[in-house]
């Protein structure tokens, strides 16, 4: 495919994976579930086909993410069955959809973010490309940890707005600081799993003391690493 028409195909994708998650979902999909439900289906493709197009010319390294694409996608699907039921009636499998929609949330991140810091923009578009992108996956996995048929609570829009503010003025902080685009990129998905891990925690009547000492441990000991290793010369 030509590089001019690279991003036009992804644009193309992001309305394609809408359509068939929707088609896939429909019988289940109730008022905000339009939003929330179908958010990560069309994020995780598009994230996928941008960090595609960044990737060597190297037929096992795209063979690689093809895979992780295609099983990514069917896991994803099912999760979001699991949750569009569990929003209405209790089900057995949700705790393991959590498992695997924070797993897929941070993955879907990685991509976005890599592929931000490939472009090498100014820090103000760093910043809204962070906010916009993690509003709408903080919005869906907090929505997840809710479960309201067919509805959000303020709340949620809340802590969506805020933890997106936050993460878009650690992209700022980080356009300033000599990191690399994989140390950046994995720094911002930390900084994703703390706040996300913590607040859907919160959601769920589950935030102990271990609980936020394990995910304050995991951000100290990731903000130390980013500094170590930044090439300060």
């Amino acid at each position: 495919m030509q590089v001019e028409f690279r991003y036009q195909a992804v644009m193309v994708l992001a309305f394609v994976a809408y359509g068939l998650s929707a088609w896939a979902l429909f019988d289940d999909l109730n008022g905000i579930e339009w939003l929330t439900i179908l958010a990560l289906p069309t994020l995780y493709p598009v994230s996928v086909g941008l960090f595609y197009f960044l990737l060597p010319e190297g037929l096992l390294s795209r063979i690689f993410v093809l895979s992780l694409f295609g099983v990514g996608m069917y896991a994803l699907l099912l999760t979001e069955n699991i949750f569009s039921v569990a929003a209405i009636r209790t089900i057995q499998l949700l705790r393991a959809a959590h498992a695997v929609g924070f797993l897929l949330t941070l993955v879907t991140a990685f991509f976005l973010y890599d592929t931000m810091w490939s472009f090498r923009w100014p820090f103000l578009m760093n910043g809204l490309w962070v906010m916009s992108f993690s509003f709408l996956l903080l919005l869906q996995g907090l929505w997840s940890a809710e479960l309201l048929e067919g509805s959000m609570s303020k709340k949620t829009w809340l802590f969506a707005a805020i933890l997106s503010l936050g993460l878009a003025e650690v992209a700022v902080g980080l356009s300033f600081w000599p990191v690399s685009i994989t140390v950046g990129s994995l720094f911002l998905v930390a900084m994703m799993y703390v706040a996300l891990g913590l607040s859907q925690q919160y959601f769920m009547g589950r935030l102990f003391g271990k609980t936020l000492r394990e995910y304050l441990g995991v951000g100290i000991v990731v903000l130390l690493t980013l500094t170590l290793l930044t090439p300060w010369g």
